[in-house]
């Protein structure tokens, strides 16, 4: 294990985002996190967890966030994934992360997320 970051957020601080800042899914998330998201019953549920993963991927890459489609949050085959560019990258490759694996969770008010850097 190269890296283990965790975040925690409140599902209506996302929802109330969404609300009053119209660019802020545009700002945050992909056109396919975007796509994934309201695709689901209670999107700010969905939004708050992949927000609170890209913090944790940051914070285990020892970097914090810089851009926000530095880290793609996608389904794999169940479990979540992440997908990284730009600096999020960069720093992967220099610490030898072959993998980002991640643990979503959420309840009706707050959303977590969990991200473990794995090395060859």
């Amino acid at each position: 294990m190269l890296g283990v970051g965790i975040d925690l957020i409140e599902i209506d601080r996302i929802e109330r985002a969404l609300d009053r800042h119209p660019r802020f899914a545009q700002r945050c998330f992909t056109p396919a996190e975007e796509g994934y998201c309201t695709s689901r019953r209670y999107p700010p549920q969905h939004f708050a967890a992949r927000f609170a993963a890209k913090e944790a991927v940051g914070k285990a890459l020892g970097i914090g966030m810089t851009r926000w489609h530095d880290v793609e949050v996608v389904r794999g085959r169940g479990a979540p994934t992440a997908i990284l560019a730009g600096r999020c990258l960069r720093r992967a490759g220099d610490l030898g992360v072959v993998e980002v694996m991640l643990s979503l969770t959420h309840s009706r008010g707050m959303a977590a997320a969990v991200a473990i850097l794995r090395g060859a």
